[in-house]
């Protein structure tokens, strides 16, 4: 009777995986890629759009310190009345009317040049900013949507564990009513399901946890991302050095790039507190009118009416003494300077041994993967000979079930470590300065369609 159960087994299990294969493809017909992601979350991100506007507001800073080698004008007005009573009971009334039109225009100003050069340089360290923001963005949109797939990997693995040992639950029950298995296998068989069913529940929740997190960053809800394409091709990492890698991210990574900047601004800062010492002469002028009115007019014998005044002349400005403060200033910004020079060198150590960690990561996880590879067939075939021997009684039925959970687990493994390869890959271009919007149509292509 076992090979008619065995065939009728065989026939469910064909059924159910062309239903599953059915829902499957309808599914991906509705899930969305990781392209599509990605733009739906560069435009919601905050703290992307927060760097983006970061620059845009260095722009404009940059702009207004432009704003101190070009001529500036005022315009002021001024009216005044009053009515004035004497001890001899006359009163005195007048009012004046004044406007001013005053212009600067700077001849020579040492510091000048320099702030703008920071203005200048602050634009680059926004921008810099943001290209790290991006790179953020892609590796935190990238690990969430494979999270969401991971989980759904768990939450499969654990649903056809649990269908596989509820099968062999009912396979000891019959056994044992007929006599030719023990209580023992019932009971294991028992307390693998029940453990299945625990383990269902918790791929559940994290499944739950792990769609709320995609959604929250892309502003979506109810994604469904896509799998990895079967046969899954796993990128190659090129160069296959890690000290090339090391070579491009000291001049990419934005990180060091801002270092960099830093220390040239700190260099400026300088030349503007030498500055400090040095006279500055601009042009000014000045055209004043006023007009007297009442008895104002009148005082000094002059005739009521309006006057006009326009002057124009070179002004200097040298300060000679300012209590050290120029001579203190500018110590502080040669010791600012050096430390400038140490966070960069600290900058580029710390990219330099991410880079490394990264690049090494990435060769140990596709080692991994091969080998979960390996054993994925190694298990499946110990899997088929364990049910073997144990329909012919030379296993026990813990056997199955040890070899039916080893293959189920060595499956979920390497889906994970794939995903993993994927994502060290990410990250190893983060870590060298080289990941770019096209690295996500790259690992887009990996998905199926």
């Amino acid at each position: 009777m076992t090979p008619p159960r065995t065939t009728t087994a065989h026939r469910r299990l064909r059924l159910t995986l062309a239903v599953a294969a059915s829902l499957m493809t309808s599914a991906a017909a509705q899930a969305q890629s990781l392209q599509t992601l990605y733009e739906a979350a560069r435009v919601y991100d905050a703290g992307y759009l927060a760097a983006r506007l970061s620059v845009e507001a260095a722009q404009y800073r940059a702009d207004q310190a432009e704003a101190a080698r070009l001529p500036s004008a005022a315009l002021t007005a001024s009216a005044n009345r009053g009515d004035t009573h004497t001890a001899i009971g006359t009163s005195v009334y007048g009012g004046t009317e004044q406007a001013s039109l005053t212009g600067k225009f700077p001849l020579y100003n040492k510091a000048t040049l320099p702030t703008i050069e920071q203005a200048r340089r602050g634009v680059e360290i926004a921008r810099a900013d943001l290209e790290s923001a991006e790179q953020d963005l892609i590796v935190k949109l990238a690990q969430a949507y494979f999270d969401v797939l991971a989980a759904q990997d768990t939450l499969a693995t654990a649903r056809t564990s649990k269908k596989a040992i509820a099968e062999q639950l009912a396979s000891a029950k019959r056994n044992f009513e007929v006599g030719t298995a023990t209580i023992t296998d019932t009971r294991e068989a028992q307390a693998r399901f029940d453990l299945g069913t625990f383990q269902e529940i918790a791929a559940e929740n994290e499944l739950l946890t792990r769609r709320i997190a995609l959604d929250q960053l892309v502003g979506r809800s109810g994604i469904e991302p896509l799998p990895l394409a079967v046969p899954v091709r796993l990128p190659e990492v090129v160069p296959a050095n890690a000290e090339e890698w090391v070579t491009v991210a000291d001049g990419l990574h934005p990180s060091v790039r801002k270092a960099r900047l830093a220390q040239e601004v700190a260099r400026l800062e300088t030349e503007r507190a030498q500055a400090g010492n040095l006279p500055t002469v601009d042009l000014v002028g000045a055209i004043t009118d006023s007009h007297a009115s009442g008895a104002l007019a009148s005082v000094g014998g002059s005739r009521p009416g309006s006057t006009r005044n326009a002057n124009v002349g070179v002004q200097m400005n040298w300060p000679l003494f300012t209590g050290y403060a120029v001579q203190n200033r500018i110590k502080e910004t040669l010791v600012l300077e050096e430390k400038a020079r140490q966070d960069l060198e600290n900058a580029r150590r710390a990219i330099a041994q991410g880079t490394r960690v990264a690049y090494f990561g990435t060769q140990s996880l596709k080692a991994q993967v091969s080998a979960l590879e390996a054993a994925e067939s190694s298990s499946q075939l110990a899997l088929e000979a364990t049910q073997l021997g144990y329909k012919v009684g030379v296993r026990v039925n813990l056997d199955v079930l040890n070899a039916q959970t080893q293959l189920f687990q060595t499956r979920r493994d390497l889906a994970k470590a794939r995903y993993d390869v994927i994502m060290t890959g990410l990250r190893l271009r983060q870590a060298s300065g080289q990941l770019k919007p096209q690295d996500v149509a790259a690992v887009d292509a990996l998905l199926a369609r």
